[in-house]
């Protein structure tokens, strides 16, 4: 028996390989190809747009997919969520689905678009969100270029921005956020009510979950005096308490811990400073809670 597993082809793939590969599932593809093998004999894999993936899953043409919580509700489909994975194409955090004019545009809030006209890829979500906003106004599917719309062709866009750098160097403002997404693992719920594939599709999210909680996080290790111990530990922020081992010298231990990235730079001279010795920082790939 085999799990089929759908995987976004596009703006998402480098990153959903790197996830996978952290997690442990090594998979190789070539440029042209739609079907990447993987070093594991029960998971089958095939690269297909995310936009297209919650529809492919509701109908049981795969039993797991990763793909945005967007395109789920974009696409009003059935299946069931399996985990909330935070990472996008650039960086480990939500995207947003924002409301964008021209920056010499007159529009400050949505109400200014009453019988206007909004370009978008996600019709269906923003149709939505001006239904909840009493807001009459034509939406239009866009099929790409969707930042060059607006003012000459629409009113207003409808756009996914992660750091949005690409609206400002378009000359755009954003008025409103429609919708914050995120990767999600989904399943089959048919899948989902099989034993076997259950099992599967829940160690596959452990390990891509443990795979993220580990992205901005290092070990570190360190050897110090019995007598420097209480000193030591009160500089580290550790995730749980940290784990201390006998060394051989009975005067000595060995001090292991786990910390955010961000914070070595400055706690390791501070370590050293405070009588540790022999530290050693290693990068993670997993950290399950």
């Amino acid at each position: 028996m085999k799990l089929k597993l759908g995987v976004p082809k596009g703006s998402l793939q480098e990153s959903t390989f790197s996830l996978l590969s952290k997690a442990g599932f090594h998979f190789s593809v070539s440029d042209r190809s739609y079907f990447p093998s993987i070093d594991d004999e029960e998971l089958e894999a095939m690269l297909i747009r995310a936009q297209e993936l919650p529809r492919y899953v509701e109908d049981g043409v795969f039993d797991v997919a990763l793909t945005g919580y967007d395109w789920i509700i974009e696409s009003g489909v059935d299946v069931m969520s399996v985990s909330d994975l935070i990472y996008s194409k650039q960086s480990m955090r939500k995207v947003k689905w924002v409301l964008a004019v021209h920056e010499s545009s007159p529009v400050k809030s949505v109400k200014d678009l009453e019988g206007k006209r909004i370009a978008t890829e996600v019709v269906n979500i923003t149709r939505t969100y001006l239904a909840k906003n009493k807001v009459n106004a034509t939406v239009e599917f866009s099929w790409g270029a969707t930042e060059v719309k607006t003012p000459d062709l629409v009113e207003a866009i409808v756009e996914v921005t992660e750091t949005g750098s690409s609206l400002r160097a378009n000359k755009l403002r954003i008025v409103d956020v429609v919708l914050e997404s995120n990767t999600k693992l989904i399943a089959n719920k048919k899948s989902w009510n099989d034993p076997w594939k259950r099992e599967k599709i829940e160690n596959l999210a452990m390990l891509l979950q443990g795979a993220i909680n580990a992205g901005n996080k290092v070990g570190l290790k360190m050897n110090l005096r019995k007598t420097d111990v209480d000193s030591v530990l009160q500089l580290i922020p550790a995730l749980r308490k940290p784990t201390i081992s006998q060394l051989a010298d009975d005067q000595w231990i060995a001090l292991e811990t786990i910390i955010d990235e961000n914070i070595v730079r400055k706690i390791i001279p501070q370590l050293k400073r405070a009588g540790a010795e022999g530290i050693i920082e290693y990068p993670l790939n997993k950290v399950i809670y």
